[in-house]
C-alpha cells in the first residue's frame, strides 16, 4: 500500500518490507519498496457535499461554482516534443531496418542521445499529470464529506479524433482513480453517476434545455435560471448523487444485513459498475444526516425544487 512520501525508509522495520524491486525509467533507475502497513486518515465531517463536472476548458467545475484550471501539460510541451521527435528522425540512418535502430547503442551516439531526451520529455509530462491528479484529488476529498462525479467512458470519448489529444491531456481517468483511492482512505462517500443529460437539464427547475457543445452558458427559458454550462452540470451531478445516496441509506435502515454486503447489491445496478462507494459503518449516521439536511433546506426554499 502507498505510504506517506514524507516518511523515510528507516522509519519502517525490515519485517514490514515484503518486496524490493528495481525499475528503470527514462531518467534513471529507481528502487521500489513494498511495505506492509495499514494507513489510516482521520476525517472531520462538516456536512460539505460537492458535485464536479470534468471538462476541457477547466479541469473541473464544482457545484459551488469553484473552478480548477486545466494545466494542459501536453499542449504546453508539444512544441518541444515535436522538436525532439524531428531530431530523432534525422538521426535515424536510412537503409537500415527499424528494429536495428532500437538496439542498444553507445552513449555517445547522436541517435541514442536524441531518443533519451525524447523519452525524458514524455516521462516528465506523465509525472506532471500524476502529480496534478494526486494533489487535486486529495484536496477535494479532504475538504468534503461527499464527492459526486460523472462516470465517463474515457475509452469511447478518445475515439473522437478532434478531442482525443485534449481528453488524454486532461487525465480524467487517472484523477478519478486517485479520487476513489483517497475517498476509501478517508472513509467518505465517492459516487460515480451516469452522465446522461447533466448538461442539458436545468439544475433549478429540471426542464430540458438542449444546447450544443459550443454553447458555454446555460439559459433556461422556463424558469430564467442562468449559469455557466459546467456549473449547471455540476449541480445536476450532485443532485443525482444525493438521490443515489438517499436510496442506499434508506435501504440500510430497512435491512439488518451488514452494510458491506448490502452495498455490494446496490453497486451492481450502477451505470458501469466500475466505481465503488466507500462508506464505513461508523459514517452511516453522518451521511444520513447529510441527506436529511438536504431535504430540510429544500423544504424551506421551494424555489429550488428538488435540486441544489
Amino acid at each position: 500500500m502507498k505510504t506517506r512520501p514524507s516518511r523515510d525508509l528507516v522509519w519502517y522495520s525490515e519485517k514490514q518490507i515484503s518486496r524490493v524491486r528495481v525499475v528503470r525509467r527514462a531518467d534513471g533507475y529507481y528502487c521500489q519498496f513494498l511495505v506492509n502497513i495499514e494507513r489510516k486518515e482521520t476525517h472531520n465531517f462538516g456536512g460539505n457535499v460537492v458535485g464536479i463536472d470534468l471538462g476541457l476548458n477547466a479541469f473541473y467545475t464544482d457545484s459551488n461554482g469553484y473552478v480548477v484550471e486545466n494545466p494542459k501539460y501536453l499542449r504546453k510541451s508539444e512544441k518541444r516534443l515535436k522538436k525532439l521527435q524531428r531530431r530523432v528522425s534525422r538521426c535515424h540512418e536510412k537503409g537500415k531496418k527499424p528494429q536495428s535502430n532500437i538496439r542498444r547503442q553507445s552513449d555517445g551516439s547522436p541517435n541514442h542521445k536524441a531518443r533519451i531526451q525524447l523519452a525524458r520529455a514524455n516521462f516528465k509530462i506523465s509525472r506532471q499529470h500524476k502529480d496534478h491528479a494526486v494533489k487535486t484529488a486529495r484536496a477535494l476529498i479532504q475538504s468534503n464529506d461527499l464527492v459526486v462525479y460523472e462516470d465517463l467512458k474515457i475509452a469511447n470519448l478518445v475515439k473522437n479524433n478532434r478531442l482525443a489529444k485534449s481528453i488524454s491531456d486532461a487525465s480524467w481517468y487517472q484523477f478519478t482513480e486517485w479520487l476513489e483511492y483517497y475517498a476509501k482512505l478517508h472513509g467518505i462517500a465517492c459516487i460515480a453517476v451516469p452522465p446522461h443529460f447533466t448538461s442539458q437539464n436545468c439544475s433549478n427547475c429540471g426542464q430540458t434545455v438542449k444546447k450544443s457543445l459550443s454553447v458555454r452558458t446555460h439559459k433556461c427559458p422556463h424558469c430564467g435560471y442562468t449559469a455557466d454550462r459546467d456549473h449547471n452540470a455540476a449541480r445536476n451531478i450532485l443532485a443525482k448523487g444525493l438521490e443515489m445516496l438517499g436510496a442506499i441509506v434508506n435501504s440500510t435502515e430497512r435491512h439488518s444485513e451488514p452494510w458491506r454486503n448490502l452495498f455490494a447489491e446496490h453497486s451492481e445496478g450502477k451505470a458501469t459498475g466500475e466505481s465503488d462507494l466507500w462508506i464505513s459503518n461508523s459514517n452511516i449516521s453522518n451521511l444520513s444526516c447529510l441527506y436529511k439536511r438536504r431535504i430540510i433546506n429544500n423544504d424551506e426554499n421551494p424555489a429550488s425544487n428538488h435540486r441544489l
